[in-house]
């Protein structure tokens, strides 16, 4: 199965989890299309309205499967191995699914100013449609 994770290639919070990710998973279980790669997103019906909500998580299976934003960093993080029991957890106390989302919220929209923009995109080692090491 795979996933495909749409993020800000431009901010370097994003392109850091993206790396990050990419160490963890080793592209196994996700590929990578950064917002900036406007012809790949418009495959999936993706605008720039739409990146501008955050991160997106698309199930490559079906499509129509996606997550945005917090539920999409909830998903990825569900998918990995031992993620599951962090995501209970994470759910059952009390108030943090809100205070994930407003946080989610407010480093998005100001994710710039706190992180940086990078002048060049950062492109992912393993990009949509690239399961074949040899052809990469």
């Amino acid at each position: 199965m795979t996933y495909h994770v749409i993020y800000d290639g431009n901010c370097n919070l994003c392109a850091t989890f993206t790396q990050l990710l990419e160490t963890f998973d080793q592209g196994k279980l996700f590929d990578y299309i950064p917002i900036q790669n406007q012809d790949t997103l418009q495959q999936f019906g993706i605008t720039s309205e739409d990146c501008q909500m955050g991160m997106i998580l698309i199930d490559g299976n079906s499509s129509q499967n996606r997550w945005q934003g917090s539920e999409a960093a909830e998903e990825i993080i569900n998918l990995l191995p031992l993620g599951q029991a962090f995501i209970i957890a994470y759910r059952a106390l009390p108030g943090m699914k809100m205070l994930g989302d407003k946080t989610y919220e407010k480093v998005r929209d100001n994710r710039y100013k706190l992180f940086g923009k990078r002048e060049k995109t950062y492109n992912s080692s393993y990009p949509f449609g690239c399961h074949d090491e040899l052809i990469c």
